[in-house]
């Protein structure tokens, strides 16, 4: 399309509020990356939004960035908790249904909004992925110049600290984990 530059998308939906933040990454999809985007997400909720919310559910697509076992991925999101001090429950689709992750059809929406469109330069991108929209509302749309490693991982000590503060569901430990804030707000 004549775009020499490569962007990874991140997205976010706030089924609740029915809202979309959208973050287009200049760099590779990484388990950093993805929690950045988490932060990003965070900050951009209403503050009353954030005080009233006494969970933070996310339902992750099991990527390899983001999975239950990924030690960099739960390390950060153990930090994320206690950042924002409020617990936070991941909750993994298993294989072969994303159909069910509403990201996967805002990608859909996205998709067809720019259908044709000559995306030659990153602002060319940023403006047709702030014109779509996701239940009548545009999306909160950021570009990340961070250049991330790939690769990073804890090492198994360090990995002991962190799985003490993951609570497995003994029936889907893989699927369902919860983190506890050390201190809730």
């Amino acid at each position: 399309m004549g775009c020499r530059e490569k962007y990874t998308p991140l997205g976010v939906v706030d089924e609740g509020a029915g809202r979309l933040h959208l973050i287009f990454g200049s760099s590779a999809k990484t388990s950093d990356f993805v929690v950045d985007g988490l932060y990003a997400w965070w900050s951009s909720v209403p503050l009353a939004q954030r005080e009233a919310t006494s969970l933070v559910q996310i339902k992750a697509d099991n990527g390899p960035e983001s999975n239950g076992r990924r030690t960099q991925f739960l390390k950060r999101m153990v930090q994320f908790a206690d950042d924002i001090g409020k617990p936070v429950q991941l909750l993994y689709y298993p294989p072969y249904h994303s159909k069910y992750n509403p990201i996967e059809r805002c990608w859909g929406i996205l998709e067809k909004h720019w259908n044709g469109a000559k995306l030659t330069d990153a602002a060319t991108m940023l403006a047709w992925a702030e014109s779509m929209t996701w239940e009548g509302v545009h999306p909160v749309v950021e570009l990340s110049r961070k250049v991330y490693d790939k690769g990073v991982s804890v090492s198994k000590k360090a990995m002991q600290a962190v799985e003490a503060r993951l609570q497995r569901n003994p029936d889907l430990p893989r699927w369902d984990i919860l983190i506890q804030p050390a201190r809730p707000v």
